[in-house]
């Protein structure tokens, strides 16, 4: 298989290189942002060719920032997925698109399953639902998005990483407890596109809309005492609060518990529970 990984050198795009670098019968092409500008169709035509498969992990992520810089944001989020997915229309390549629960209102009370409306309550959002759309429109026989959220791993900024750094500067931590999700290592979400691409290719993966999170489902506020307590730290430090408490540009949804329904039919079993993978993150020895 001959891959190309684009986001490289993001904290996705890292974990990506480091599983598929195990992998001897793969070809990778790793490109980061200064490598590939995505938003140019000319050198993204030539970037795909001669791929069999695409991992986009390439995406703005600064969710306050595309309130004031929307357009901004939908280049990268929207029209840029879109130049890659022309390109893999073209080359008879598949794309394995990464996108976000914030394409969801945010107010359910169950997990959203793969086909539910989508809303986006903020403008990053919407950019990546422009994404997402263009990979259906564009390549509905050979595209999968897959969906994340409340994502953390070892090679960028995350709420993981912003524990620990707090852990020791502060006595004690306010966190919100008013939204739920599922904390997902971005270590297991690489193995889980890298496991869907193989299935593409064996054609056992229908197209269409995956949701890459850790199983199970809790608060931030859970997940900040579950960090300290498997640090050693006094999980007592961290203190409940509102969201109201702590305004932000963009809206964040309050509830963003994704269903995992569509793995099974590609004989790939849903990714482990968020306490197992951040047990298996904080113990593995790339954290500080």
């Amino acid at each position: 298989m001959r891959l190309l990984v684009t986001g490289a050198g993001g904290m996705l795009g890292r974990d990506l290189l480091a599983v598929l670098d195990a992998r001897a019968d793969l070809s990778v092409t790793a490109t980061t942002r200064a490598e590939l500008d995505i938003s140019d169709p000319e050198a993204v035509r030539a970037a795909v060719a001669g791929h069999d498969v695409v991992v986009n992990a390439a995406a703005w992520t600064d969710v306050d920032a595309a309130e004031t810089q929307e357009r901004a944001a939908t280049v990268v989020n929207g029209e840029a997925v879109a130049n890659l997915a022309g390109a893999c229309a073209a080359a008879g390549t598949r794309m394995i698109h990464v996108s976000t629960d914030y394409v969801f209102r945010g107010d359910a009370t169950e997990p959203y399953p793969e086909d539910a409306p989508t809303c986006p309550v903020n403008a990053y959002g919407r950019s990546k639902l422009v994404g997402e759309l263009a990979v259906a429109r564009l390549l509905p026989e050979s595209g999968y998005t897959v969906r994340t959220a409340w994502l953390y791993g070892a090679h960028g900024p995350n709420f993981v990483a912003t524990m620990l750094r707090l852990a020791e500067a502060r006595e004690c931590i306010d966190v919100v407890n008013d939204q739920r999700g599922q904390p997902t290592w971005s270590y297991r979400l690489a193995e889980r596109l890298v496991a869907l691409a193989d299935a593409a290719l064996a054609g056992r993966a229908a197209p269409g809309v995956y949701h890459g999170t850790a199983s199970g489902e809790t608060t931030w506020y859970d997940l900040a005492r579950a960090v300290f307590v498997l640090r050693g730290l006094d999980p007592d430090r961290i203190r409940p609060t509102t969201s109201d408490r702590f305004p932000r540009p963009a809206a964040r949804p309050s509830y963003s518990v994704l269903a995992h329904a569509r793995w099974t039919a590609a004989k790939l079993p849903p990714m482990a529970d968020w306490w197992t993978s951040l047990t298996e993150a904080l113990s593995s020895g790339t954290y500080p």
